[in-house]
């Protein structure tokens, strides 16, 4: 394991316990709109099968499961307390029979080709270094006509939002998560992590290079959250 996958790994060890709470705060409780949003833009058949990769407590995989009632889920993650965490909740419980909670890495993942109707990632993509590689085995795991949606935190584009944003993330956000998640380093590395990823523009290429077609993005909260959106092929 690379150092900054064994590192990325520990941080997400480390704040598990109270992980739900620290999004829902930090976002003023925006988090639960943008799944939502997320859930309402899969456009699945009936019983389909997702994939949800990233899915630390399952909070995407359960908002699929409440917006899809046919649909079943399949949650991926490489933090074993995230899952427990997850699998513990009441609300995942509700939905335990359509929703399998298993580790895995998204640069290879443990499925066959063409196993899916969909498969999203919320908050996770960026955490994966070898990210062009990841989206391959999305492509790869899709069904043709298949549904990729990619939720990531970004900057409002608009100049004065943009720096009133900018001094909450830069400036608030990163002690007061540290706080709350008893690190000195996991939300300051939130804020590195989003400033180092590649632009809306630059994304959507990586997207369309996977093999993606249709490659589009739903600005949500002003531009604070995407939805990176791409269809594999349909003669794939």
């Amino acid at each position: 394991m690379a150092m900054k996958d064994y590192q990325v790994k520990r941080m997400f060890e480390s704040i598990a316990f109270s992980y739900d709470f620290q999004n829902s705060f930090l976002s003023l409780r925006r988090d639960t709109y943008w799944r939502r949003v997320m859930a309402q833009c899969l456009h699945l058949p009936g019983e389909a099968s997702v994939l949800d990769m990233a899915t630390g407590t399952g909070e995407v995989a359960v908002e699929i499961c409440r917006h899809h009632p046919r649909a079943k889920v399949i949650g991926v993650d490489f933090s074993p307390k995230m899952l427990t965490v997850g699998r513990e909740k009441k609300k995942f419980k509700k939905f335990a029979s359509r929703i399998h909670l298993s580790l895995g890495d998204g640069r290879q993942l443990p499925f066959q080709s063409g196993s899916f109707e969909a498969a999203t990632i919320a908050f996770g993509i960026r955490n994966i270094e070898e990210r062009e590689q990841a989206l391959r085995e999305f492509y790869r795991v899709l069904k043709p006509g298949g549904q990729l949606l990619i939720m990531e935190f970004d900057i409002p584009n608009d100049p004065l939002l943009g720096g009133i944003y900018r001094l909450y993330f830069d400036y608030l956000l990163p002690p007061l998560g540290n706080l709350l998640s008893r690190t000195n380093y996991a939300y300051s590395y939130l804020a590195t992590s989003v400033h180092d990823f590649p632009t809306e523009r630059e994304f959507l290429q990586e997207i369309g290079r996977a093999g993606f077609v249709s490659p589009g993005v739903k600005r949500l909260t002003y531009g604070v959250a995407k939805i990176f959106r791409g269809i594999k092929h349909a003669r794939s």
